[in-house]
Parts: structure tokens; sequence; C-alpha cells
């Protein structure tokens, strides 16, 4: 350290021995004159050395406390620097020293150590801010995100991954103590060796679920694997090989009858009159099944479109029961089945009477195949209400021969049958009950089914209550 401070302490030693020469020549000049005129030469010296002796030690008593002052100053204040130093490295930004107002090299020192925590303190404030935006940014994202060092540790980790991992994955650990998964494992591995982007498939990190990973090498030396959830659309592709192979299948079987009966007419170079009407009779059957199985498979695709809207507006639940009752009462005549009601409240619920009609057909028709032999068919509806909503709620009830539990859950899916053989029998698709689903569920209600077997099955269905004043629910019996 050089400049005004050394000037200083120069300065002070100069002013220091300046003040001696003074009292040297001021007060022991004069004694040592008088005293060396009464004196021999051998006493003279001995006066002269002690005179030397005593200034010396009359000068260090002057100087030393000086010097001492003005060294503890300067300590104190480097001490005050380092104790600020080690405050920055353990992180603590805020911490400032005091300036003392001098205009000398450590006041300078202290001013721009400031101004460099000040600069220092943004500059990790900045850095935080953004850690923890993207932090929150890979919080948010669908993809479990998680980065490894070159040795194969833990460095980050998104909290989808963590939901994932079914446990907390620590940084600093290795990835193989947190995830099994063979396929991950081997395309972080490969990232990391071979430094090229590894693709895989996860279909064992978490049950039910099929993950695509995508892993990178980081320029840092690790690496970065991406986990993209594809559960939905592997479900989706299988509903689509599915639905593909239950259509075929439907259709090849109506069509090899027709096939089979026309080739036979066609060969037969003297049909027989009856033979004809009663083969013709087979092929409009299963003419009428595919126009059937046609028509259902457009009513689904209709309904299920993202563009299917409906014409909602208020409507009595009294009067879609009614209005259901009477117009597939022909049907249920033909078939020696009574259809009933079982009483409607006139609340008005929001529904398109057309969409309506079309559950209504399906439903009891659904009940006329399969629980005809109950004799009966009953159709009500019944208000609901609860602190969270309030519907209400329709029910389709059979008499026959019931459903196992087992069923239930899949009733309601494309293609699915209790008993396929009796289906195909009664002329049905597959389709009717999937109609039903995606009707209520538009009008933002629920559908279920409840049965036992040798009890009869119903169908319950919701539809919530238009906005407005209702007329209140008379109590149930």
């Amino acid at each position: 350290m050089t400049g005004k401070f050394f000037l200083k302490l120069l300065g002070l030693v100069v002013l220091l021995l300046v003040l001696e020469a003074a009292a040297m020549e001021l007060v022991f000049v004069p004694l040592i004159a008088g005293k060396l005129l009464e004196r021999t030469p051998g006493e003279t010296f001995l006066l002269l050395r002690n005179e030397i002796l005593w200034s010396a030690l009359i000068a260090l008593a002057v100087v030393l406390p000086v010097a001492a002052w003005a060294t503890h100053r300067v300590v104190t204040r480097l001490e005050k620097v380092v104790a600020f130093a080690r405050r920055i490295a353990g992180g603590e930004w805020s911490a400032r020293l005091t300036v003392a107002h001098r205009r000398d090299e450590l006041s300078a020192m202290e001013v721009a150590l400031n101004q460099t925590a000040e600069q220092l303190g943004q500059s990790f404030a900045e850095i935080e801010s953004r850690r923890q935006e993207l932090a929150a940014m890979l919080d948010s994202m669908q993809e479990a995100v998680v980065a490894v060092t070159a040795e194969g540790f833990v460095r980050w980790s998104n909290a989808v991954m963590q939901r994932i991992a079914g446990t907390q994955i620590r940084a600093g650990r290795p990835l193989v103590h947190f995830v099994r998964d063979p396929e991950l494992l081997a395309c972080v591995r490969g990232a990391l060796d071979q430094r090229e982007v590894r693709f895989g498939r996860a279909s064992s990190l978490a049950p039910g679920r099929v993950f695509e990973i995508n892993a990178v090498p980081l320029p840092s030396g690790g690496a970065l694997a991406v986990l993209h959830d594809v559960t939905r659309i592997e479900v989706a592709e299988k509903s689509r090989r599915d639905f593909i192979a239950n259509v075929s299948h439907e259709l090849r079987t109506p069509l090899t009858s027709i096939q089979g009966y026309v080739e036979t007419l066609i060969e037969d170079p003297h049909p027989n009159k009856a033979t004809t009407r009663e083969f013709l009779g087979v092929v409009l059957k299963n003419a009428t099944r595919m126009n059937r199985l046609t028509e259902d498979l457009l009513a689904l695709a209709s309904v299920e479109s993202p563009d299917y809207k409906l014409a909602l507006q208020p409507a009595r639940a009294s009067a879609l029961v009614e209005d259901a009752i009477e117009s597939l009462g022909g049907i249920v005549v033909d078939s020696d089945v009574d259809i009933e009601s079982s009483g409607a409240p006139d609340s008005l619920v929001m529904a398109d009477p057309d969409a309506m009609n079309q559950v209504f057909g399906n439903l009891i028709e659904n009940a006329l195949k399969y629980g005809k032999t109950g004799k009966r068919i009953r159709v009500g509806a019944r208000l609901l209400r609860s602190e969270d909503a309030s519907e209400v709620e329709f029910t389709v009830e059979d008499f026959g021969p019931g459903i196992a539990s087992e069923h239930l859950a899949r009733i309601f899916e494309r293609f699915y049958r209790v008993d396929k053989a009796r289906s195909r029998e009664s002329g049905g698709t597959g389709l009717g009950l999937a109609i039903v689903k995606h009707i209520v569920l538009a009008h933002g209600g629920r559908i279920w089914a409840e049965s036992e077997l040798g009890c009869g099955a119903q169908f319950h269905f919701t539809l919530p209550l238009a906005p407005g004043p209702n007329p209140p629910l008379a109590p149930s019996p």
C-alpha cells in the first residue's frame, strides 16, 4: 500500500525527529555546555554518554505510543475488512463496510469493496431469480425431467419426476437408487458415455404408464433425461386397433352370410320360390344389421367429435319421461313387455330433447333385449340436491336376469357385450350404451349401471338443473 497513507507516516517520523532535535538544541545542549566547563575529559565523556542515552529514551517514549496508536488504527480497519470479506464469502450480500470520512487508500478500498459487494449481491439475486423461474417452469411441465452429473449422480429433478418415482429424489446421490427402470438407466448411461442423444421407452417406471425417453448429453459433462407420458396415446392407439378389429368382425359376419346365401341363389339354376324367399329374408336381415351398425358408428363418431353441439334448453324432467314412454310404447307392445313410469319431478333440467330421445330409446331398447323375461320396464326420475350440486337422476330399470358385477365397469365401452352370442341374436351392435354415455357426458351429467344377478338391471344418468327457480320435490314415500 503506497501513496498518501505512507506519506502521512513519513511526515510523522520527520516531525518527531525535528522535535527531538529541537529538544536537544534547546534543552540538552545548554545543560551540557555549562557542565563541560567544570569537568575533566573522562567526566565529560560519561556526561555526554548519559545525555545521549536519556535523549534517546525520551525520543522512544514519545515515538512508540504514537506509532502504536497509528498501527492500532490501521490494524482495526484491516480487521473490519477481513470480517467483511468473510461475511461476503458466507453469502451475506447485505454486508457493508463503514467508510471513514478520510481521503486515504483504506477509505478508497472500503468504498470499492462496498460497490463490489453490491454488484455481487445484485448479480446473485438475478441468478437466483432466474433459477427459481427455471425451476418453476420445469415443475409446471407435464414431462418429467432429471439431470445427472458425469458420474451418474442426480443434479436436479422436477416435481413430475418426483411423483413418478414415488419417492424423494435427492441431489448428490446415484440415479439408480431412485429409478429402477432399465431402459431409462440405459439411455442416461448411453448419453453420458457416448455423448449422443438416446431414445427409449419406459414401461416399468410407474404401474400402468408408458413414457418416451429422450436423454441428451450436457456441455458440463452430465446428461439430461426428459420423460414424456404417452399412456393416453397408447390407450388411444389400442382403442383404435380394437375398434377397427371389432368393426371388421361385426361387418364380416353379416357380409359372409349375405355372400353365402346370394352365391347359393346364383348357383341354383332352378331355385325354389319358398327357399328363395327364405334366403332373401336372411339377406335382408343381415343387410339391416349392417345398416344399423353403420348408423350407430356414424352416431358414435358424431357424439365423440369435438364439434358435437347440443341444443340445450330448459325441459321438465316429467315431460322427458312421459315423451320417452309414449314414443317407445309401440315397440314395447309388440314384445309383450309393459313399460311404466315410476314418477318424475317437474324440475327443469338443461337438455337437448332430440338427444334425450336417443338416450331413452337406446336404454329402453337395451332393457327390452336383455330384460325381456321380466315382462316389465320402469322409467322414472328423482331430484338430487347436495351442497356441491343439484341435478335430476333418471332411471331405466328392467326385471330380467341382471348383469354380473364384473361387467358393470365396462358395460359402456364400445362393442363390449355381456353375452356376445345373445347380443348378436337380438341384433345388437354393441354401440348403443357407448352413444348414451357420450351424450350424457356432453350434457354435463353422469351415467352408471347397478345390477345383481336375478334381480334385473338399473341404468341411471343425471342432468343438471336449469338455472332459475325450480319447484320443490315432494317427499319420497
